[in-house]
């Protein structure tokens, strides 16, 4: 079943954050990851939403996801995003109507 992860971030330093969106593509794709929703404009519909990026990779399943975010490679780009932005991020399984 596939699994999501789904990430909101405040930049702080925009020259900073480019340094991580350079380098996370390979990493995410290397673990057989894709970009559902990569930033873009934000329509909130209910409820209250800070000025924030909002990111959705899916991938396989919930180890492969685990495997990316816990990689060596993603480990080195986590601390070049967290010197450039504060961030929530979640991991979600897909749904299985089964």
């Amino acid at each position: 079943m596939p699994a999501y992860v789904i990430a909101e971030v405040s930049i702080n330093d925009p020259e900073q954050y480019k340094k991580y969106t350079a380098v996370t593509p390979g990493i995410i794709e290397k673990y057989g990851g894709k970009f559902v929703v990569r930033g873009g404009d934000v329509q909130t519909l209910e409820g209250e939403h800070a000025d924030s990026r909002w990111v959705v990779l899916e991938f396989l399943d919930e180890n492969a996801a685990r495997s990316f975010y816990d990689s060596p490679e993603y480990t080195n780009a986590r601390a070049i995003r967290q010197s450039a932005s504060d961030a929530k991020f979640v991991l979600l399984k897909g749904y299985d109507p089964s």
